[in-house]
């Protein structure tokens, strides 16, 4: 690889406290060595097995016979009464439609925001983030898939509604609230509701997604959510069809979606062997990035390692990484990184214009920070990101 130059309520936990609980501790699979440990919040905020909280879900409408057509996500279901949509979490009650996952998260932690993986927002702070059971994508690599394929009743939730998510934060020190390891979109309600709350509270609302949301509940959305991580699985539809059941068209639209909506946006490539990693599909999705979101826009190629149906394939090469990475570079980017892979000196970031390192990275650890009000602090050149929390 050639490095280019180039409303809350009371809260009661302290920071120190460390405990696991129930299905909660599976989300800290999503990246693994960490050099900086989550802290999980366990059992101490109460887990209850299959605990659901049905409240009125958004973006719906009626059909003959009492049916619901779900207008969230592309998939458009159409559910019949006593039946949910593809993600599980959203039931037709006689006629009425219903989210099962509002105030009842099953994972609960405070991460680096680092992990998300975020690097250009408010690095070395901590976020703290949540996940309901369920996804509208059943991805056979999926990292935290004992969450995301499960139903509701099938985890042990949290009782905890967006009031107290925000006092969660404020106690834990925590810059951002992050919807994650699951696909937050299937928990729409609740992210939305959070993000209002956590807007009047100074606190940063963000999501790591798969991007599979229609356009008009993410206009909505958009101005309560402060950044956006999304997943470009590939840049083949038939890998989107065949290892996620979804479609690469509608992640594409969403993505120039979020920067016409002025979201801040890093993207995520898992590079998967044999299925993702071929030179002239990644030089294609970056040459795509390049022309539709700009060259400034951040990119982390992610090493794969074998989870869910696909343990029979070996963790992604390093050369295979940086391989990607040089084809970035070549196609314009000037913000690539390598991620699931400590330590790697493609995790620092240097401003592109000047080429001087302005933030040094070791796994989650951020050493030095070389930047004066989002400007690099050699050459003055502003650096796409969010570096200040709200007032």
């Amino acid at each position: 690889m050639h490095m280019d130059p180039q409303a809350p309520g009371s809260w009661p936990l302290s920071r120190r406290t460390f405990v696991q609980g129930g299905l909660c501790s599976l989300a800290l699979l999503a990246f693994p060595c960490p050099t900086r440990a989550s802290l999980s919040l366990g059992s101490s905020l109460g887990l209850q097995p299959g605990y659901v909280n049905p409240q009125p879900a958004l973006f719906n409408r009626p059909l003959p016979d009492k049916k619901i057509k779900c207008l969230l996500c592309p998939r458009t279901c159409e559910v019949a009464p006593g039946r949910r949509g593809n993600c599980g979490v959203r039931e037709n009650r006689e006629g009425q439609y219903y989210t099962l996952v509002y105030g009842n998260p099953c994972a609960v932690h405070v991460d680096p925001v680092e992990k998300k993986p975020f690097f250009h927002l408010l690095p070395g702070t901590s976020s703290f983030s949540i996940a309901t059971a369920g996804c509208n994508f059943h991805c056979k690599f999926c990292q935290n898939w004992e969450i995301s394929q499960a139903r509701p009743e099938e985890t042990s939730n949290f009782d905890l509604p967006p009031a107290k998510v925000v006092a969660g934060a404020q106690a834990q020190g925590s810059a951002s609230i992050a919807h994650t390891y699951v696909e937050p979109m299937i928990f729409y309600e609740y992210m939305l509701a959070v993000g209002q709350l956590a807007k009047k509270a100074g606190i940063l609302n963000v999501c790591h997604s798969n991007g599979y949301i229609n356009p008009e509940p993410l206009e909505r959305l958009a101005p309560f959510l402060d950044a956006a991580c999304i997943d470009l699985k590939s840049f083949n539809n038939k890998f989107y069809q065949d290892l996620t059941g979804g479609r690469l068209d509608p992640v594409l639209a969403t993505l120039k979606n979020l920067r016409h909506l002025g979201v801040h946006l890093e993207i995520v490539n898992l590079v998967i062997p044999t299925h993702n990693d071929r030179p002239e599909e990644i030089t294609a999705m970056c040459r795509w990035i390049h022309d539709n979101l700009g060259p400034l826009t951040p990119l982390h190629f992610s090493r794969f390692y074998p989870m869910h149906k696909m343990l029979d394939l070996n963790p992604t090469p390093v050369g295979t990484l940086e391989k990607a990475y040089d084809l970035a570079r070549q196609a314009g980017l000037k913000y690539v990184y390598i991620g699931n892979l400590p330590d790697h000196e493609a995790q620092s970031t240097f401003c592109h214009s000047c080429g001087k390192m302005v933030i040094l990275r070791r796994g989650y650890q951020i050493g030095e920070i070389k930047l004066k009000d989002g400007n690099c602090g050699f050459c003055g050149t502003q650096i796409p990101g969010i570096w200040k929390q709200k007032a």
